[in-house]
């Protein structure tokens, strides 16, 4: 069956993300996807989807939905205060959505972007394999009130409520970073110093990098002085001209021309996109080897988290559609056995 997902209200930089576009650098187009790719995991587990689904990205307020056709939805990322028809929601755990209802998202708790998923998938096109918005290259637009997205039929919805425990991902703390092509153009000097300074999370941050504070004197390059262009890529850390680091996010662009320090790996990446203003932020180098040991394919990474999903367990006076589900399966005459006999 095929459904509408309506907004009724948006706040303002809500988007519609999946994994992005991977393998498109040379044209000139980042990856782009979820700023908190994990929390796409985290969803699918709780929706048991075997595949991750585009959901809708909410940086710091959410919005007002409705729904034309019954679906469960999945809240993870950074907590936001959600409701249904007035009743509150727990976070990181799965709903349903009937019609008629409206789910009301409002601000952030704790970290940044928070995300709703839901089982009947939105079914915009897709462009190079995927509906990520990346309005900076025009690829797609942020939602607005009164905009209505597609959706497909949820594929299971007699599938109970599951909950996943609270990631602990939303108070900034160690970006482990690998060495890159440039980190031999700093000093052993500079480097050790920006490994042991405490950074914090400045507010110059986007879907296109963060700026980590520091109250000390900047990191120069001293051999980077007639670096030329060079491809640059998500999880990169920049040094600026005036010696600041940036770690580039999803929506970066693909060349540039700062010297970079290293790369942050892709399981740190959604700390660092969840920390909010002020969160403290430390840089750990680590070998290449040791860096390649902690990568686990996207698969392994959900087939874990679908193992963790519990299956949510609600005292049935909180139960606001305990009428829809079938409460006396099994139930017989009780001479089943004499019948058998006779």
């Amino acid at each position: 069956m095929s459904a509408e997902l309506i907004i009724h209200r948006a706040g303002p930089a809500l988007s519609v993300q999946d994994l992005g576009r991977p393998g498109h650098m040379a044209q000139g187009i980042a990856t782009g996807g979820a700023a908190d790719r994990l929390a796409l995991m985290e969803a699918a587990a709780l929706l048991q989807s075997p595949k991750v689904l585009p959901a809708i990205e909410m940086a710091g307020l959410g919005g007002t939905f409705s729904v034309t056709a019954p679906s469960r939805f999945a809240l993870t990322g950074a907590p936001m205060r959600a409701t249904l028809d007035g009743e509150p929601l727990g976070w990181n755990e799965s709903h349903v959505l009937q019609p008629g209802e409206r789910l009301e998202i409002g601000g952030v708790s704790e970290g940044v972007y928070g995300y709703v998923t839901f089982a009947a998938t939105i079914a915009q096109p897709q462009w190079l394999g995927s509906v990520a918005t990346q309005a900076g290259l025009g690829i797609g637009q942020l939602l607005a009130e009164g905009d209505t997205l597609p959706l497909t039929g949820d594929p299971d919805p007699e599938e109970p409520p599951r909950r996943l425990p609270k990631p602990d991902r939303f108070k900034g703390g160690i970006l482990r970073m690998m060495p890159g092509p440039q980190t031999g153009l700093f000093s052993t000097a500079t480097l050790q110093r920006a490994l042991a300074t405490q950074f914090t999370r400045d507010a110059a941050a986007n879907r296109q990098g963060v700026r980590l504070n520091h109250d000390d004197a900047p990191f120069p390059a001293d051999e980077a002085a007639s670096l030329g262009s060079d491809f640059i890529t998500q999880g990169d850390v920049q040094m600026t001209g005036d010696g600041v680091p940036y770690v580039l996010m999803a929506d970066c662009q693909t060349m540039g021309g700062y010297p970079r320090l290293g790369s942050v790996i892709p399981d740190d990446l959604p700390m660092l996109a969840q920390a909010p203003l002020g969160a403290p932020i430390q840089l750990q180098l680590l070998s290449q080897e040791d860096a390649d040991a902690l990568w686990q394919p996207d698969s392994a990474r959900l087939a874990a988290l679908r193992s963790k999903a519990e299956v949510k367990i609600r005292d049935p006076h909180q139960i606001r559609d305990l009428l829809r589900y079938q409460l006396i399966s099994g139930v017989t005459a009780g001479d089943d056995l004499d019948r058998d006999d006779a």
